[in-house]
C-alpha cells in the first residue's frame, strides 16, 4: 500500500479502518454531574444524554432520586444475575416502563410478569418455531424485492424517508408472516405513524415513578395523555381489522401466531390462558416488536453504510460474489458473513431497545451492592455496547468485529434482543429479516443522507433517528 494510503488507515489489531471516516453519530458521556432539575429535564429530552463518562467504564452504578433507588448493571456478572440466575426476583418491569406501555399493549408480554407472562410466552412461542423460517424468509425477500422495484421506478437521486420506508417494509413482512395477513401499504403506514406519535407523546419519566413519590401521580400533561391514547387507538384499529379478516377465514386456515392466539381467545373457559382482549394485546405486542425494532436497525444500517464507503464496498463485494444479481434466500444467510456483521454492528451501536428496566421484588446483593425491595434495576445496552473494557474503539463502526473468525462477544454484554428468560422470542426471525432485507436492497442501491440533514439520536421507547432519515438513492451496478 502506498505511503499516502497508509496515512489514512488506523490499524486496529485484526483489521483496519479508514481514519477519514470518523465516528458515527453518538451521544458523549457527560463530564459533570447534573443537578436534580437539570437531570429531570434531560431525562425527558433524551435519557441517553444523562450518563456520565464513567458509566462507560464501571461495572455497576448506584444512585438515588429522592425516594427511588436505582442500580445500573454494567457487567456480564451483574446482568447474568438479574436476567438469569435470580430472574424470579427481577421479572417485573419498572413502573416507568409499565405505565409507558400499558395504554398501547395492555397486559401483553412486554408488560406482564410472573405466571401470566409464562403462560403467554408459552402460547406465543410456537409461532416462531424454526421449521416456519423457510416460509418467513420467502416473504421477507419478496417484500424487500417489491420495495426495491418501487425504488427502481424512481428517478436516480430521488429522496426517500428511509426510516419510514424500512418501517413499512417490516410492517408488511410481519403482517404476512406472523399474522398470515395481506396487510396493505396504507395499514402499514398507519401503524408506523401511530407508533411514532405514541412514542412522542407518552410519558416515560413521570415524576411519581422516577422520584418514588406516588403523591405526584397527578402531575402529568392531559393533552399529551389524550394524544397518546389517540395514537394507540390508531395502532389498535389496524390490528382489529387484521383480526376481523382472520375471523372471516381469509387466512386460508394455515397456522400463524394470530390463529394460535384466537384459538385460545374465543372464550376463556376450560383453562385457556387468554381472553379475546388479551389475544389482541399479544397481537399488538408481536406486531410492534416484529416491525419497529428491525425497521430502526435497518435504517441505522443505511446511515452507517453511507458513513463508511469502506464497509459499503466490502458489503457490495460480498453480495455480488454470493448472489450474483439474484434474490437472496434462507440458504444464503450462512454465507452472507459481512452482511450479517454490518447488521450486528448496527445493533451494537444503536440497540433497538437501549434501556431494559426491572424492579426488585425482594432484597438482594448485586456485585457487592445492596439492592432493597422495589429498587429499579437498569440494564442499559447503550452503555454495555460501548463499554471501554469490552470493545476496542467502541464508538466506531467496525463490522469486522462480528466476522466468523473473531470471538463472539459475551451474550451478557452484547444483548440487542435482551438475554436470559425474557430474551426476544423473535430473535432468529429478526436476524434473518435484517440480513435478507439488507442483502436484497443493498445489492441494488446505495443511499446517502441528505446534505442539509443532521442525523441525531432519539431515545424514546426505542432508539431511532430523530426526525427520520432523509436519504438519496442511487441504483448500483454489480461489479
Amino acid at each position: 500500500m502506498a505511503e499516502t494510503e497508509m496515512s489514512n488507515v488506523a490499524s486496529l489489531g485484526y483489521f483496519a479502518i479508514d481514519a477519514k471516516e470518523g465516528v458515527p453519530v453518538s451521544i458523549p458521556g457527560r463530564g459533570q454531574r447534573l443537578g436534580l432539575s437539570s437531570l429531570l429535564q434531560a431525562l425527558r429530552r433524551n435519557i441517553l444524554s444523562v450518563w456520565p463518562k464513567h458509566a462507560y467504564e464501571r461495572d455497576v452504578l448506584g444512585f438515588k432520586l429522592m425516594q427511588q433507588r436505582y442500580i445500573v448493571c454494567n457487567s456480564a456478572d451483574s446482568v447474568r444475575r438479574v436476567f438469569l440466575s435470580e430472574h424470579e426476583n427481577y421479572d417485573r418491569k419498572s413502573p416507568q416502563m409499565r405505565h409507558a406501555l400499558e395504554p398501547l399493549l395492555g397486559d401483553g408480554l412486554f408488560v406482564s410478569d410472573g405466571a401470566l407472562w409464562q403462560a403467554r410466552r408459552a402460547l406465543c412461542a410456537p409461532a416462531f418455531e424454526p421449521d416456519l423460517m423457510q416460509g418467513f424468509a420467502t416473504v421477507m425477500t419478496e417484500e424487500a424485492g417489491r420495495l426495491a422495484d418501487q425504488w427502481q421506478a424512481l428517478k436516480p437521486g430521488s429522496a426517500v424517508h428511509m426510516l419510514e420506508e424500512m418501517a413499512r417494509l417490516t410492517a408488511r413482512i410481519i403482517g404476512r408472516t406472523v399474522f398470515g395477513d395481506e396487510t396493505s401499504d396504507a395499514e402499514a403506514a398507519r401503524v408506523v405513524r401511530g407508533f411514532s406519535d405514541y412514542q412522542r407523546e407518552i410519558e416515560q419519566s413521570g415524576l411519581a415513578d422516577t422520584l418514588g413519590l406516588p403523591a405526584l401521580g397527578w402531575l402529568s400533561n392531559p393533552l399529551r395523555r389524550y394524544r397518546a391514547r389517540k395514537a394507540a387507538q390508531m395502532v389498535q384499529d389496524v390490528i382489529d381489522h387484521i383480526i376481523q379478516r382472520h375471523r372471516s377465514g381469509s387466512e386460508g386456515g394455515r397456522f400463524t401466531l394470530l390463529s394460535q392466539l384466537l384459538k385460545h381467545g374465543e372464550d376463556n373457559g376450560g383453562g385457556c390462558p387468554v381472553s379475546a382482549n388479551a389475544a389482541r394485546n399479544e397481537a399488538i405486542v408481536m406486531f410492534m416488536a416484529g416491525h419497529e425494532t428491525t425497521a430502526n436497525s435497518l435504517a441505522w444500517c443505511w446511515y452507517l453504510l453511507g458513513h463508511s464507503p469502506r464497509a459499503a464496498a466490502k458489503l457490495h463485494a460480498e453480495l455480488d460474489e454470493v448472489l450474483g444479481g439474484r434474490a437472496p434466500s434462507l440458504e444464503d444467510v450462512p454465507r452472507l458473513h459481512y452482511t450479517r456483521a454490518v447488521f450486528e454492528e448496527a445493533l451494537r451501536l444503536y440497540p433497538p431497545i437501549p434501556i431494559l428496566s426491572r424492579q426488585a421484588r425482594q432484597d438482594d446483593v448485586v456485585n457487592g451492592r445492596q439492592v432493597s425491595k422495589d429498587t429499579i434495576i437498569l440494564v442499559v445496552p447503550w452503555l454495555l455496547h460501548r463499554h471501554k473494557a469490552h470493545w476496542e474503539k467502541p464508538d466506531h463502526f467496525i463490522p469486522e468485529r462480528f466476522l466468523p473468525d473473531q470471538p463472539r462477544p459475551d451474550k451478557f454484554i452484547y444483548l440487542p434482543f435482551s438475554v436470559g428468560r425474557r430474551v426476544c422470542l423473535g430473535l432468529r426471525f429478526g436476524m434473518v429479516e435484517g440480513i435478507l432485507c439488507l442483502a436484497t436492497l443493498a445489492q441494488r442501491f446505495t443511499a446517502e443522507v441528505e446534505k442539509d440533514h443532521k442525523v441525531e439520536i432519539e431515545c424514546r421507547l426505542t432508539l431511532r433517528p430523530h426526525q427520520g432519515l432523509p436519504m438519496r438513492l442511487s441504483p448500483r451496478r454489480a461489479a
